[in-house]
């Protein structure tokens, strides 16, 4: 088998049915805490037992949302905020990550290695990521505009 061979076999093929099933747990997650009526612009705070998430509108049409969700750290003079802008799409009931941090638009597989040193995963990933932050009041949450 060549180098080649070898590396084709090994390429990183997404699993759409993973990414889905992630998208629509994220969705469900996210209707927890999306307040019925909202403006554009209008943000407000999650509270839970893990920290503070900090939830912000900035699109608002017939069928989707565009959130941008945010976690404010004690000690942000060391580290960024984590910050991600999620698509809800209500249709679909799906919520994606579109951006995160430093990664204006995620694509859907990155070849490995290059040179930011993105996983070949790096969208599952960062949706993964949005899940956990949306477990931080899973257990005694209040929702309040700040």
């Amino acid at each position: 088998m060549t180098a080649s061979n070898l590396q084709l076999k090994q390429r990183y093929k997404p699993n759409v049915s993973h990414f889905l099933a992630l998208c629509g747990r994220n969705y469900s997650h996210m209707l927890k805490w999306l307040p019925l009526e909202i403006a554009v612009g209008e943000s407000w705070r999650l509270e839970g037992e893990f920290g503070i998430l900090v939830m912000r509108i900035l699109e608002n049409t017939k069928y989707t949302q565009l959130v941008e969700i945010s976690r404010p750290l004690a000690i942000r003079d060391f580290i960024n905020t984590p910050k991600v802008l999620v698509r809800i799409y209500h249709d679909a009931k799906l919520a994606e990550v579109l951006t995160s941090q430093q990664i204006y638009q995620l694509r859907p597989v990155y070849d490995y290695p290059n040179v930011r040193m993105y996983q070949s995963d790096e969208k599952y990933q960062v949706n993964a990521f949005l899940e956990e932050l949306l477990k931080i009041g899973y257990q005694h949450s209040v929702v309040c505009q700040p």
